[in-house]
Formats: C-alpha cells, structure tokens, sequence
C-alpha cells in the first residue's frame, strides 16, 4: 500500500495465489473463452443499453426491438473483444504478474496463445462492426461515428504506443464510452434526437462502470505499478481512491434523483443500501482476492441502477 511517506507497503502474503490450484487445469473449449472475456463484467455492457431503451420508451411511448437487439449484441461485442485484447496486451507487456490477485488470465497462465487470443480479440471487433453496418442503416453518420471511436477506443484501451489502461484516463474512458456513448446512441437509434437525459444518465450509468474499473486497478496497485502503469489508482493513491470509489457509486444515485434527472429517477435511491455497503467494503477490507467480489458487486449495481430507472421512467 502506499504510505503518507511515499514508502510502499508490501502486498499482504497470507492470501493465496488465486490462479495457483487452477494453473495446472486449464479450462478447455467455450470454458477457455467464456473465462477469457471476463462474463462477471459484462453487464457494464447491459445496463447503458436498458437504459437507453428506456429513455426512448418513455419520449415515444414505443420502441423498436430490432436496434434495441442489436446495440446490445454490439455493445457486448465490443466489450468483450476489448476484455480479450487487454488479456494478451497486458501478457506480452508484462503487466500480468505473479503478485495479481484477479481471476487468471488466459494468455499470462499459458491457456491459449497470445495469436489465438489477438485473433478471437478481432472475430469479436469484425462481429461489432458488422453489427455497427446494421446500426448505422438506421441511425445514419452519428453512428457510424460513434461505432468507429467506440472500436477504435477498444483498442486503444490495450493497444497501440500508450495505452489508456497504463495511464489515469481509464475511469474517463469508461464514463465517456460505456457511459455517454453507450446510453446516448441507443436512445438516439430509437429517436434520432440526441437529448440532455440521455447525456445525464449515460454519465450516471458510466460512473459505475468507472468505480468497477477503479476497483479493478485498486486491488492490482502493486503488480501495475511494476508493470510500468500510471492508473488513477496509483496515481491518487490509497486513500484518495477510497474517495473517487465512493464518489464514482454515489453520483448516479445523486444526478438521477436531481430535479435536472429524468421523470421517475428519484426509484434509483432504492439502490442507495448497496452503494452504501459497497463503499464500507472498498474502505476496509483488504485489497486481494475478496476485490473480486467487490467489483462483481459494483457492476450488479450498474444493472440495478440501470432496471431501477427503467422502472421509474415506465411509473
């Protein structure tokens, strides 16, 4: 941990290795890669789509299934490809260490080679994009523009001379994409307008995906900082990540029961008892393994979150 003096604090030794009983049983076929794209996060990709979908729900008093359908499986490509690209990136980068106390990665344990899993990374951006030609039929160049940031960020998340995973900018990029982005061009793909809600709630439903990533890069301050990352976690600190975690969980809860929320926002308070607890975990429990449950738990609270509004907006 990182002290007030600027001395580090080395990690605890009394948790086990969570990959040490599995390294030797690698999972095989659609278990490989079920594992490999990360399926306890993959609501983060979920609950900006109902949202959104709501939202338009509740301006046109219908909706059509087919983008509703659609921005989903694309959204959850996206999502995973980037999950399977930032496995073999961080492999080969060495950002994957022995002291990470995440779930195993399928590349850094030797599952499945960094060419297979750079290939299936591209099958899932090839898949989005064919999904995004679809979208883009419909909702015409905001879009298209919005669908090529979004792979081109996907990659970038991992990728390219300076990725964003390896700087403070993650939790933005998160909030900006999986946020924004995400909750903005569903709406717009069913209204063809572009509102202030959908700007405010994406920003709500995005700060929740910014504290699962800050719960992530909190619990692996120690073996990223030896990789050579510069995370908003080791970049504040313990003590100032403890603050932007509980800032992250409870702005949503904040901007969406605001008179400036939408009709019905103030239901999402109900999410209130979660976010509380979660932000008592993420100050006093020890970072390791049991971060894990935390962050799972912080992106069920998106998806509370998420079908809360949903529910407000439909009263």
């Amino acid at each position: 941990m990182k002290l007030q003096t600027g001395q580090t604090e080395p990690p605890p030794t009394d948790i086990p290795d969570p990959t040490a009983s599995r390294a030797d049983q690698p999972p095989d076929g659609w278990r490989l890669w079920w594992l490999a794209i990360r399926p306890r996060t993959l609501t983060i990709s979920v609950a900006p789509v109902v949202a959104g979908t709501a939202l338009a729900w509740r301006d046109m008093g219908h909706v059509d299934p087919r983008p509703f359908a659609a921005s989903l499986l694309g959204a959850l490509l996206i999502q995973a490809g980037t999950n399977l690209y930032n496995d073999v990136a961080d492999a080969l980068r060495g950002g994957d260490q022995p002291m990470r106390q995440g779930p195993p990665r399928v590349t850094a344990l030797g599952w499945a080679s960094p060419d297979r899993v750079r290939h299936a990374a591209l099958v899932c951006f090839a898949l989005a994009a064919l999904v995004g030609l679809y979208l883009a039929a419909l909702g015409g160049w905001p879009i298209i523009a919005l669908g090529a940031v979004s792979l081109l960020a996907g990659w970038g998340y991992s990728g390219g001379p300076r990725p964003i995973a390896y700087t403070p900018w993650g939790e933005v990029a998160v909030i900006a994409f999986f946020g924004i982005g995400a909750v903005g061009g569903t709406a717009y793909l069913q209204t063809h307008t572009l509102t202030s809600s959908s700007l405010l709630v994406g920003a709500a439903i995005g700060s929740v995906a910014a504290a699962v990533l800050l719960a992530n890069n909190y619990r692996d301050m120690e073996p990223d900082r030896l990789a050579g990352r510069r995370t908003l976690a080791i970049t504040v600190g313990i003590d100032a990540s403890k603050v932007f975690y509980a800032l992250f969980v409870l702005a949503p809860l904040v901007l969406l029961a605001s008179p400036l929320g939408p009709p019905g926002g103030w239901i999402c308070l109900g999410a209130a008892p979660l976010a509380l607890g979660l932000i008592r975990r993420f100050a006093t429990e020890t970072r390791g393994p049991a971060f894990n449950l935390i962050l799972a738990s912080t992106a069920r609270l998106q998806l509370l979150i998420a079908a809360l509004l949903a529910l407000g907006l439909a009263l």
